[in-house]
């Protein structure tokens, strides 16, 4: 699904993204949540959040997209569109109370990301 919502070349490429948008996801969550959404993703993509810091980051959405875009090595416009194409995946694939309990981790900016921009 983030293969084709992305538009990436290959599935490598879809997993690069994915994981830097995970790892990135992860920082911002408390430890706790974190082993609660990885329970919930596919074996493969597990450790990118696993690895994420004892204490959760606060920064907001910009910044969250300035990181992706220096991990991924690409533009800000084009790291919000991965983000948008990994945290949309990721909404739809895991359950609506997982997703009430990241977003309530985050500042309201985020529900955009994850498709959900009713919910800023």
């Amino acid at each position: 699904m983030v293969r084709e919502r992305g538009q990436y070349q290959d599935l490598a490429e879809a997993e690069r993204v994915s994981r830097a948008v995970l790892g990135l996801l992860g920082a911002r969550l408390t430890a706790g949540e974190v082993s609660d959404l990885a329970s919930q993703l596919p074996a493969q993509l597990k450790d990118a959040l696993v690895h994420a810091p004892q204490q959760a980051q606060a920064f907001g959405v910009e910044e969250f997209v300035q990181r992706l875009a220096q991990a991924v090595g690409t533009t800000p416009q084009t790291a919000r569109w991965d983000a948008s194409a990994v945290l949309t995946t990721l909404a739809e694939s895991i359950s609506g109370g997982q997703l009430n309990q990241v977003l309530s981790q985050l500042q309201s900016g985020y529900a955009e990301l994850f498709g959900k921009p009713e919910l800023t």
